[in-house]
């Protein structure tokens, strides 16, 4: 790994500049800040549920009851193979002193930083992680799902993703789609001659977007999929149902003592989580044609 010194960052040690750092834009995280159920655990966690009800029949007086039980399964979370999140970064001590009068405390910009990038991996991984090689299995990739077909130039087909999700028996609580996406669907107007909105301009006032009275997530992290140009999906989530199991938040620890040899300091953030669905009906996942 490269060690960060002064002399390959001349712009943090330049005399005269203004005393902060400009950080790239980019999205705020969204998934854990739309209210899934967060559970801290250190070890693999195993949540049950009931698949199936008991049975329940009218029963004439002094008849024998049939008798019915329910059935159980369970989630299971963070199994001990599971890979944490991480990254480290190495600072030499000349360039964390001299960059001090520039931006500050250059170690807690870096680490700030390093928390940031790590969410936004974490992001990424519980909506839409594969799960393949001991990695986390996001929300979009489970197994039971509902899907249905998207169509951005129609309305009704979110409406019809409503429906599905209705007909599970599930209250959804937002929408998730990418800016693109929802921006084809603020597009469209009444008809041909008529150039007003079909979607009421007055539920997308400031950042906080609706559709169909669900507030809307806006997110790259649910990507397009098939071939290019790819098809657009759209998600609709009850992240009451959505179970979180988290044994670290993104932690800072700084190795002012690892790289002594080097003079240098290593920032290093570390992060482990998992995800499930108490019920896979939770998402209705819609995919263009």
């Amino acid at each position: 790994m490269t060690i960060q010194t002064p002399g390959n960052n001349p712009s943090l040690t330049a005399a005269e500049v203004a005393k902060l750092l400009v950080q790239p834009l980019e999205q705020a995280s969204s998934f854990l800040a739309a209210g899934p159920q967060i559970i801290d655990t250190a070890g693999p966690l195993r949540v049950p549920r009931i698949a199936s009800g008991a049975s329940a029949a009218f029963v004439a007086a002094g008849a024998q009851i049939p008798e019915s039980a329910p059935t159980f399964d369970e989630v299971q979370l963070l199994p001990s193979t599971l890979k944490g999140i991480k990254s480290l970064t190495k600072l030499s001590a000349e360039l964390i002193r001299e960059a001090t009068h520039t931006v500050g405390a250059l170690d807690q910009v870096i680490s700030t930083r390093l928390v940031t990038d790590v969410s936004n991996v974490l992001d990424t991984a519980l909506y839409d992680g594969t799960g393949a090689s001991d990695t986390i299995k996001g929300i979009f990739r489970q197994t039971g799902i509902t899907t249905g077909v998207l169509d951005l130039a129609d309305p009704d087909s979110l409406i019809d993703g409503l429906a599905a999700a209705q007909g599970n028996h599930v209250a959804a609580t937002h929408w998730v789609m990418t800016p693109q996406s929802f921006a084809a669907l603020r597009k469209l107007h009444v008809g041909t001659d008529d150039a007003r909105y079909l979607l009421d301009p007055n539920l997308h006032e400031g950042t906080q977007f609706t559709l169909f009275g669900l507030p809307v997530i806006i997110t790259d992290y649910i990507p397009n999929t098939g071939t290019a140009p790819g098809k657009a999906r759209v998600a609709l989530v009850d992240f009451s149902k959505v179970i979180v199991a988290r044994d670290q938040s993104p932690s800072v620890t700084v190795l002012d003592q690892t790289f002594g040899d080097y003079d240098t300091v290593g920032i290093r953030v570390t992060a482990r989580f998992d995800v499930g669905l108490l019920s896979p009906k939770a998402v209705t996942l819609l995919t263009e044609a």
